[in-house]
């Protein structure tokens, strides 16, 4: 008699999708390939623009150096490679405003500032 497979984490989601989503949930940071360097993001909202999906986060490394400053930037799904979970947390930074009417209606997910 065949035994049924496990519902643990082998049935989880996979993907830069649901990657990010959990991200942003879990206040963990990402890396992924940006402009052919190695960036470390800390997703702060995935929204859509232009319909194509898009994230704002605060990139907290570049080729594992600091930036000269922390800032929020855009960065469109499409543009980033090998997206990936990291343990590093975050703190929201305080400029992401999440009621920009940039983001009004088109959110699906952003990081609770609580």
């Amino acid at each position: 008699m065949k035994q049924p497979e496990s519902q643990g984490d082998d049935n989880a989601p996979t993907g830069p999708v649901p990657t990010i989503l959990e991200a942003i949930v879990r206040r963990l940071c990402l890396t992924a390939i940006y402009n052919r360097g190695l960036v470390t993001l800390a997703p702060h909202i995935m929204y859509t623009k232009h319909d194509e999906l898009h994230i704002d986060a605060v990139a907290v490394e570049r080729d594992g150096k600091p930036p000269r400053e922390l800032k929020l930037g855009t960065y469109r799904l499409s543009g980033l490679g090998d997206i990936k979970l990291t343990d590093r947390s975050f703190v929201p930074i305080e400029l992401f405003d999440p009621v920009e009417p940039r983001y009004a209606g088109v959110t699906l997910m952003m990081v609770d500032r609580a």
